[in-house]
């Protein structure tokens, strides 16, 4: 009888315990992906509490559950105040939003900068001590151990003080400057660029682990340099940043998988070479449709998608001693206002095994979104692979002048104002003003070309004046939908500024003319 007992109930053990293999397995072959998320920059193009708000709400009828965000100068900082900016958000503006999110079932994490990226803390004279080079403030001298130490010891506290997610972010990209000061160059020589980096990263890591966080990193740096990646904490997350170039572009990923570090995937909807006149909307499209199923097959735990405002570059004015009067930063996207086709297309791909068919989504959603027939539809999906096809980092692929540019972006151009949204027409009109923006970008560079020709003389600019003066007016009119279409997305002083830097290099050249003309 024992023995009869015995039996069953190993039986029903081998049963329970077959039913959780054929669950855990059915679970690894659906390739969901635990974390689906999005990364929110906030460099520059700061969002209104309310946009952020109404953002987060519509990420969560995607099916979005988690919201890195990268505040930067716009956080509320305690003890270290100076790092804020003028547009900073209030402690309760975050930790409002944080429960807002919370109760949309999104996790909101957040990206503190530690390493590279923070030229808005090493601008402050405060922190002047603590830079790699003395004119290139991007990066932290990871050999300044007990100040930096000190320093983001406080910065992380404050963040997990208003932040209930249980990981911080901590970036860790692009550190073009590993080695260069004289401590640093040499531990270089001796220990190798890998210790190098890891022994800061791996005190960072420990910093967020004693405030009862996971740490979150960038993984480029580590696979260029993967030889002292064991000494990194176990807990550590890392995230393949891919933006439609070949897997194991960094350094070989499986590699690391097989020693146990976890990692995340991170594709783009905004990135190099976008800006105010170019976004290559087909390679974001085509960087969905291939990187997200390739990272389901290596075992990705979470996906995150990035949305880039600029290039994390930025141009000084500096004063004697390079103390920092002034930082702009280099190269300025479209806002995230404008993309709302690519958010969308990005949840649908990570809900569906299949890869993402690019033209068969946008013909359905602006037949959904925007009420068009299929003939309609299929015109705006045109409108995206022949921009793609005029651009190659700002010159013509295709075509052999700036005339022939022009003349495609006409085209594209009539394309969109002869369609006739029945709903939505808002977001439709980003379609347009970027368009618009690219046909101005383009007649001024035809104009400035021949300002830099050797044609150009006194009398040549008594004759372009009237050009560049249209040009000015046309740019007050794309000043005025820009703001209409995003009063309610960026504070007013944003907006401003953003006019303002695009217009900058225009009136520079119209003033000279102007002088020259006389």
């Amino acid at each position: 009888m024992i023995k009869k007992t015995q039996i069953i109930i190993t039986l029903l053990f081998l049963f329970i315990v077959s039913n959780n293999i054929d669950s855990n397995a059915q679970s690894n072959l659906s390739g969901d992906f635990q974390v689906k998320g999005f990364h929110l920059d906030l460099r520059i193009q700061v969002m209104t509490p309310q946009a952020l708000r109404d953002f987060a709400k519509e990420l969560s009828g995607f099916g979005i559950n988690t919201l890195i965000v990268e505040w930067e100068a716009s956080y509320p900082y305690q003890k270290h105040a100076v790092i804020s900016n003028n547009l900073a958000y209030t402690r309760n503006d975050i930790t409002s939003f944080i429960e807002y999110c919370n109760a949309l079932n999104i996790e909101v994490i957040p990206l503190q900068q530690c390493f590279g990226h923070v030229e808005y803390i090493l601008r402050n004279q405060r922190y002047s001590k603590l830079r790699e080079d003395r004119k290139e403030i991007s990066q932290i001298c990871p050999m300044e151990v007990e100040a930096d130490s000190l320093l983001f010891s406080d910065l992380f506290a404050d963040i997990s003080s208003l932040h209930t997610s249980k990981y911080i972010h901590i970036g860790g990209d692009e550190t073009y400057l590993l080695g260069k000061c004289d401590k640093c160059s040499q531990k270089a020589e001796k220990e190798g660029k890998s210790k190098l980096f890891v022994d800061y990263m791996k005190m960072m890591c420990n910093l967020v682990i004693k405030e009862g966080k996971i740490p979150i990193m960038w993984a480029d740096i580590l696979l260029k340099h993967p030889e002292a990646a064991d000494e990194l904490p176990k807990q550590t997350i890392f995230i393949d940043w891919n933006y439609g170039w070949k897997s194991n572009y960094f350094g070989d990923i499986k590699a690391l998988q097989n020693k146990g570090l976890v990692f995340w995937g991170s594709p783009s909807i905004r990135s190099h070479p976008d800006n105010w006149y170019i976004t290559e909307w087909e390679k974001h499209f085509n960087n969905q449709r291939d990187f997200i199923p390739y990272a389901r097959e290596a075992g990705y735990k979470g996906i995150i998608m990035t949305s880039w405002s600029t290039t994390g570059l930025y141009g000084f004015t500096w004063d004697t001693n390079y103390e920092v009067l002034d930082m702009k930063q280099i190269r300025n996207t479209y806002p995230l206002s404008g993309f709302r086709i690519l958010v969308s297309s990005y949840a649908h791909a990570i809900k569906n095994k299949e890869p993402l068919d690019v033209k068969s989504y946008i013909i359905k959603y602006a037949s959904d979104r925007f009420g068009f027939t299929n003939t309609e539809s299929e015109k705006f999906w045109q409108t995206f692979i022949t921009q793609q096809e005029l651009i190659k980092d700002g010159f013509p692929v295709k075509s052999g002048s700036i005339n022939d540019l022009l003349s495609e972006t006409e085209n594209i151009k009539n394309t969109l104002y002869a369609l006739s949204p029945q709903k939505n027409k808002m977001e439709f009109e980003h379609f347009r003003l970027m368009i618009d923006l690219r046909e101005f970008y383009l007649k001024y560079q035809e104009l400035k070309s021949v300002y830099n020709s050797p044609i150009f003389s006194r009398d040549m600019a008594k004759k372009m004046l009237p050009q560049f003066e249209q040009l000015i007016k046309q740019s007050k009119k794309l000043d005025k939908r820009f703001y209409n279409l995003n009063k309610e997305f960026l504070y007013k002083s944003e907006i401003e500024q953003q006019n303002e830097f695009r217009m900058m290099d225009l009136l520079n050249i119209y003033k000279r003319v102007v002088r020259i003309s006389k």
